[in-house]
């Protein structure tokens, strides 16, 4: 279970200063990587870490190459994030079991249901009728595809999630809600991973789409009839509300919210617990979180905010009788 030095820069090219023989055994962050590990830094904020790290070869941008070279084997390259993600891939493919195809025993796939002969089916994984898996698709275990959805090719779905449940869609009637059935579906593009017991409810009318690339944390919930662009990535318990649309390459961060009927143009990145109550047409890094503060001060400042109108309409009064 090892790789050499040689072996890594000649698959994922790099600039290697060491002895190119040298065995990797795993790979490891910086604190904790032994002489037997990989390691990368990508932030220079933390280059006293790199100082005192054992790892047999670290993975650096030009900046560090000095101080990399100082402590011991390095691999310098453009962007060490991405050549350490890229590490990770070809550790895996190298010592991970071969890729398994087929369905399962304990799934349960409807006759009339579409699976490719390379993807794989997971344990107790459900794909009803009229549904369709592309090729190299994995569902992982317990995922369930519902009726007439689509997933596209090398797609990964994680445990528990859920593809197809009907969207939230009511109508009320005196003092009661009347149910609007949910006649789309969901259409996922190629190369989309989504996350444990992460939910994308079917369309009302047209179908919820996930274009290619998109990447969805654990327990996301996608409303019906949202539109993602490609490449758009999603943290944890972020939650979409119906006929949103997201741009491409948008950042989403855990906890954050958007409210239903609103686009966000591409580029655009939310930060983490942001309440989105807009739409969004120029790309950029939007926040909107209330800072936190103990729980008295907090009280003060939230009373405080509710005068602000009224406050506001004071200062222009005076401006008004000023200028005059």
């Amino acid at each position: 279970m090892s790789l050499r030095l040689a072996t890594i820069v000649e698959t994922l090219g790099g600039e290697l200063h060491g002895d190119p023989a040298t065995l990797i055994e795993r790979l490891a962050p910086l604190e904790s990587a032994d002489a037997s590990a990989l390691s990368f830094l990508s932030n220079p904020r933390y280059q006293k870490q790199l100082a005192a790290s054992q790892a047999a070869c670290v993975i650096v941008g030009a900046a560090l190459r000095d101080a990399a070279t100082a402590r011991g084997a390095c691999i310098v390259t453009d962007d060490p994030y991405l050549y350490f993600a890229r590490a990770t891939r070809l550790w895996k493919a190298r010592h991970a079991p071969a890729a398994t195809v087929g369905i399962h025993p304990s799934a349960v796939v409807d006759p009339d249901a579409q699976v490719h002969a390379t993807a794989w089916i997971g344990p107790l994984c459900v794909v009803e009728r009229g549904a369709r898996i592309g090729a190299g698709t994995v569902l992982k275990s317990r995922v369930t595809v519902s009726e007439d959805c689509t997933i596209g090719e090398r797609c990964i779905v994680h445990a528990g999630a859920v593809i197809g449940a009907d969207g939230f869609g009511f109508a009320p009637h005196q003092g009661a809600w009347e149910k609007i059935e949910q006649l789309g579906a969901v259409v996922i593009g190629n190369d989309v991973e989504i996350g444990a017991n992460t939910c994308i409810d079917r369309g009302a009318l047209q179908d919820t789409m996930i274009e290619d690339g998109v990447k969805l944390d654990n327990l996301v919930q996608i409303g019906h009839n949202v539109r993602v662009g490609r490449h758009t990535a999603m943290a944890g318990c972020v939650g979409v509300a119906g006929s949103a649309t997201i741009g491409a390459h948008c950042t989403v961060g855990g906890g954050a919210i958007v409210l239903g009927h609103l686009t966000l143009a591409d580029h655009v990145h939310i930060s983490a617990a942001t309440v989105v109550t807009r739409s969004i047409s120029k790309p950029g890094h939007y926040t909107g979180v209330f800072p936190i503060d103990d729980n008295a001060h907090w009280e003060k400042n939230a009373a405080t905010l509710k005068q602000l109108y009224l406050l506001r309409e004071r200062v222009k009064a005076i401006e008004k009788t000023t200028k005059s």
